[in-house]
């Protein structure tokens, strides 16, 4: 009852250095609380306090009033869940950007990989490897020099820094991003153009506990976080279909390159 008849500032409950500072609508504490013109102002961090009360008149509305920061969403659920096609009207609807964060790590190392990495991908590369045909007898010498050369070129081409190797692992073993890495990638999505004013929506971040640990510290706050839940059974219909259809389609070629290797040897 007495919070509701105190004067609040202008920015109400949310710290106004984190906003003017950071653009970010950080939820104050009421033990970092200061009154400055017969308002109270609650901060994030006791430091933040400090830094208002040296210059109360930066952080403060003059003639207008204090501009709030664009949409931000993080949207979670367990795969399978329609996290993307959800995020990706929500995004046409409130035009701000779709950021899908798994997409965008194998963006960041596909131009040295080739090759989307994980557990997935690897189970089609394998199908991929039996359908390529055995060479004549004669031509065996020839092609073992060809695949040492081609072995040594793939392995200069896709030569990866620390930060991409950390993310090849965690697309393929689910190890965990190193907060170096993480700043490197998310920080921006808050804190630079365009997406500091337009906004976003991301898609399956945090996905662990560190990672959500990891946006508290860095006072990288979402407006809203939405989590979908499904059952199995729905995530099942909805998954297993494509799949199956992606195995069949793939033991076909494999019975029919069978096929073709059958006759060369029969010629």
């Amino acid at each position: 009852t007495k919070e509701k008849k105190r004067h609040m500032g202008d920015t109400k409950h949310f710290c106004p250095v984190s906003l003017k500072e950071n653009f970010v609508l950080y939820p104050g504490l009421y033990e970092h609380a200061a009154k400055y013109q017969e308002k109270i102002y609650y901060f994030s961090t006791s430091e933040y306090r400090d830094k208002f009360l040296k210059n109360p008149e930066e952080y403060v509305a003059h003639n207008e009033p204090i501009q709030a920061p664009p949409l931000r969403v993080c949207l979670l659920g367990t795969h399978g869940a329609g996290k993307t096609t959800c995020a990706r009207q929500i995004a046409d609807k409130l035009g701000i950007f779709h950021i899908q964060f798994e997409e965008y790590l194998q963006e960041l190392i596909l131009r040295k990989t080739k090759e989307k990495v994980g557990p997935h991908f690897d189970e089609e590369l394998e199908e991929d490897d039996n359908k390529m045909p055995i060479l004549p007898q004669e031509l065996e010498g020839f092609s073992q020099t060809m695949t040492k050369t081609e072995t040594k070129k793939s392995k200069q081409e896709v030569e990866l820094t620390d930060e991409e190797e950390a993310i090849k692992a965690n697309l393929m073993d689910n190890e965990a991003l190193p907060s170096e890495v993480l700043d490197n990638i998310v920080l921006d999505w808050w804190r630079k153009e365009p997406f500091r004013s337009t906004g976003f929506i991301l898609d399956g971040f945090p996905r662990t506990l560190d990672e959500a640990q990891y946006l508290s510290e860095r006072g990288l706050c979402p407006d809203i976080v939405v989590y979908i839940q499904v059952q199995e059974n729905d995530v099942l219909d909805r998954l297993f279909p494509p799949r199956l259809k992606k195995w069949k389609e793939r033991q076909y070629k494999k019975m029919e390159n069978k096929k073709k290797l059958k006759e060369l040897k029969a010629k």
